[in-house]
């Protein structure tokens, strides 16, 4: 009996061994985490712990499983969360970052379905600071073309195609799973042409309703970054690498229809009783970097928004100007330690609104004027 038992143990590790050899899954996370000091949150000094300011702390899981002929099986979860508390991150979902599933082809490209980034985060953004090394307190006002994945877009079908001798392209459709068809809906396309040092990418996104609706394409109360009754951005950027140095320049343009409020500074309410019918954000943005040492850089950019803020009793055009720069040290492959400051100006037209005064995504909240200053020291892990 009990070399019955030794034989059929034998033919199941030699039935499955093909199996495990042809598939792979990968356990990785990251942890960022660092002291921020906000000199004026609504006329105070402040300073806090914060979690995920240059990327977002995380763990996930992803994999493949060879299927023959060419396709594979391709999953990712990912799930962020908060250094400070264990709280979960996105709204408090479980896997808020990444949950995708889908088909993938060596020349044909990749078919996934789940919740997923959109093309500007995939393409565009990686020509910014705030999507590439810099991170939160280089956003763009309220993140408003979401550069920094403020949001992602669920219920999504996205395609990848394979690299045509520098060429990638691809899009989204995300439904709304509402009996109202584009209620809460989301679709968007982008390309990136890579040679050499040179990278130059170019996005269009839009949303309808977005956050109208709890199952949507974009989360209500979840990880919005406004709620309007339409949302669409398209930009492009280029960046150029020359040994040591890389410049950059990005341009992006976001129109809102009937906005009623930003998730990160509230309503945005005219002065007045006045309603806002549009708001449009025309974000320009130089950037720099130098590789010192292999393990050491200094970076810094300048970002110029103009607003055409459109209400019923007459349009303006507030601007904001940003200036950022950050050092970063790498103690081994997978640890780096960083300092990095923002200032933020809000100039240009009065609206009676928040947009007269200045805030810096990740600052403590609000300035009371039109000047703010965040500085961060933070550590980071991979593994």
């Amino acid at each position: 009996m009990r070399k019955c038992r030794i034989a059929l143990a034998s033919s199941i590790v030699v039935v499955s061994f093909p199996v495990f050899a042809q598939s792979s899954v990968t356990l990785y996370g990251l942890i960022d985490e660092g002291l921020d000091f906000t000199n004026n949150a609504k006329g105070n000094k402040a300073y806090k712990m914060q979690s995920g300011d240059v990327q977002g702390s995380r763990w996930g899981l992803k994999g493949t499983e060879d299927l023959g002929g060419g396709l594979k099986a391709v999953f990712q979860i990912e799930s962020g969360f908060d250094v400070n508390n264990g709280r979960l991150g996105q709204g408090g979902l479980a896997f808020g970052r990444q949950a995708f599933v889908g088909i993938s082809d060596g020349a044909l490209g990749t078919v996934t379905l789940g919740r997923q980034y959109d093309s500007v985060v995939d393409y565009l953004a990686q020509t910014t600071v705030n999507g590439n090394w810099g991170g939160y307190l280089f956003s763009h006002p309220y993140d408003n073309d979401n550069t920094d994945n403020t949001f992602r877009v669920n219920n999504t079908v996205k395609y990848t195609s394979a690299t045509f001798a520098g060429f990638q392209f691809g899009g989204t459709y995300s439904f709304s799973n509402d009996t109202n068809f584009a209620n809460n809906r989301q679709y968007s396309v982008g390309a990136q042409y890579t040679n050499g040092g040179l990278l130059v990418a170019a996005a269009y996104l839009q949303a309808n309703n977005p956050s109208a609706t709890a199952s949507g394409a974009i989360n209500n109360g979840g990880d919005e970054n406004f709620v309007a009754k339409r949302l669409q951005v398209f930009g492009a950027g280029v960046n150029y690498t020359l040994g040591a140095t890389t410049v950059g320049f990005a341009y992006t343009n976001t129109y809102l229809t009937q906005p009623l409020s930003s998730a990160y500074v509230g309503p945005i309410t005219p002065a007045g009783g006045a309603t806002l019918s549009s708001l449009r954000f025309n974000n320009f943005e130089v950037n720099a970097k130098y590789q010192f040492t292999p393990a050491f850089y200094v970076g810094a950019m300048y970002g110029y928004t103009r607003v055409s803020f459109d209400a019923s009793n007459g349009r303006s055009h507030p601007a904001f100007h940003l200036a950022g720069l950050m050092a970063d040290y790498n103690l081994s492959k997978r640890t780096d330690v960083y300092v990095q400051g923002a200032y933020q100006h809000a100039g240009g037209d009065k609206t009676g609104s928040v947009l007269d005064v200045a805030y810096v995504p990740g600052a403590a909240d609000v300035s009371s004027t039109a000047n703010q200053v965040v500085a961060r020291v933070g550590i980071r892990h991979k593994f």
